[in-house]
């Protein structure tokens, strides 16, 4: 069978569930890891502060060497080291005598992966001649969504079933996926977003632009809009619902990422027959709205409800940027795509660090640093209407020089 760009955009998609084992399978063995191999909870959770850390290094890195060496060996090997990495996990920490430097090193192999993914999947789907740009971009990161909710669930599952002694054979079932995908990857036809012969910007061209400075700006205030709230999810879902801790990591989180994932299926359906911008600041309101509930709610519950309405808030705002961008920037390359992950993953980063250190302040009370983070959906509405502004002037000196 002849493989066509349909394929292509399947590769995709699974090349986010890739991304969303990556980061959110690992957090579930913390515990087993403590009792395994005697190690601190403060090391240990470390290894998600180094996965997304390392991840933004090879985010800043890919800027300068995926258009040289091409989408389809780049992406090839973000899969083989996300396989290696997850597979390492079930090796290095026996072969070291400290069992933390095993798991470090699985962590970096596999976060090189998931850096190379984040940066590569978009423009992949973006070159594809799809329709509508703008809804495949949704659909394609509604699968990070199901992702992050299939590992939850099916990783719960399967440790009551078998006992999460058996946490390895799981492992080596999820590395399975970033494998057969590496196979799919080396199939399937794979555009690039510059035509032969044709050059894209520079990297100092592309810093040179206004408008790129605003679709950054869009990008770090996306990330933390989303963080701020979906760091404590479970938090909230443990109060609100009155369960058990564990029930709550399971609940919350879950929750904020079935409604994200929701939004962005939504928007893949019927988002031609809407404006992206409008949208967007549409969303930013709606995600203001649910982090005024989250912080001045008195019951619990109300707070869990509005974690979930920030989940459906926030869903468009991360592909909605590279989608303007891509059709603002013409010939962005794929340094674009790098530098807004980039600043994407710094969003997400800044995000639950101005909550967490807000909330110190005030003898850790989490709804006055949720309240300091609503700068962030409002600066985004900013962004877009700045936008918008720019578009319109442009416009308007066209028609005149024309005239």
């Amino acid at each position: 069978m002849k493989l066509n760009y349909k394929h292509t955009m399947y590769a995709s998609f699974t090349g986010y569930i890739v991304q969303a084992i990556i980061n959110n399978f690992i957090p579930l063995l913390f515990l087993t890891f403590q009792s395994s191999y005697n190690i601190p909870i403060s090391k240990i959770t470390f290894l998600v502060t180094f996965n997304f850390g390392f991840q933004l290094v090879i985010d800043f890195l890919s800027a300068g060497f995926i258009d040289k060496i091409g989408y389809r060996t780049s992406v090839i090997i973000a899969h083989v080291c996300s396989a290696i990495g997850l597979l390492s996990l079930t090796i290095l920490p026996e072969i070291f005598n400290d069992p933390f430097i095993g798991l470090l090193l699985s962590v970096m192999i596999y976060a090189i992966g998931g850096g190379l993914i984040e940066v590569l999947i978009s423009p992949i789907v973006e070159a594809c001649p799809t329709d509508n740009k703008k809804t495949a971009m949704s659909l394609l990161h509604s699968f990070y969504c199901w992702g992050h909710v299939g590992v939850v669930l099916l990783s719960t599952i399967f440790f009551t079933l078998f006992g999460i002694s058996n946490w390895k054979i799981l492992t080596i079932i999820w590395a399975i996926i970033p494998i057969a995908n590496t196979i799919f990857f080396m199939k399937v036809p794979i555009m690039n977003l510059i035509e032969e012969n044709k050059n894209g910007l520079t990297i100092k061209e592309l810093l040179s632009q206004k408008i790129f400075w605003i679709m950054v700006m869009l990008m770090i205030c996306a990330g933390a809009s989303e963080q701020s709230i979906s760091q404590w999810a479970s938090t909230f879902a443990e109060k609100g619902l009155g369960v058990s801790k564990s029930i709550g990591d399971l609940t919350g989180p879950m929750l904020f990422a079935v409604m994200m994932g929701i939004s962005r299926i939504v928007y893949s359906k019927f988002g031609e027959k809407v404006d992206l911008e409008k949208s967007m600041i549409y969303s930013g309101a709606l995600c203001l709205l649910s982090y005024l509930i989250i912080s001045l709610s008195p019951w619990p519950i109300l707070s869990l409800i509005g974690c979930s309405l920030c989940g459906l808030s926030v869903g468009i705002l991360w592909p909605g940027t590279f989608s303007i961008s891509a059709s603002k920037i013409k010939s962005g390359s794929t340094a674009m795509f790098a530098f807004l992950a980039l600043a994407g993953d710094v969003g997400c980063s800044i995000g639950p660090t101005v909550v967490g250190k807000v909330s110190s302040m005030f003898n850790d009370n989490i709804k006055i640093g949720i309240i300091a983070a609503s700068i962030f959906p409002i600066l985004l509405i900013v962004c877009v209407f700045i936008n918008r502004f720019m578009r319109k002037t442009h416009t308007s000196i066209v028609k005149n020089i024309k005239i």
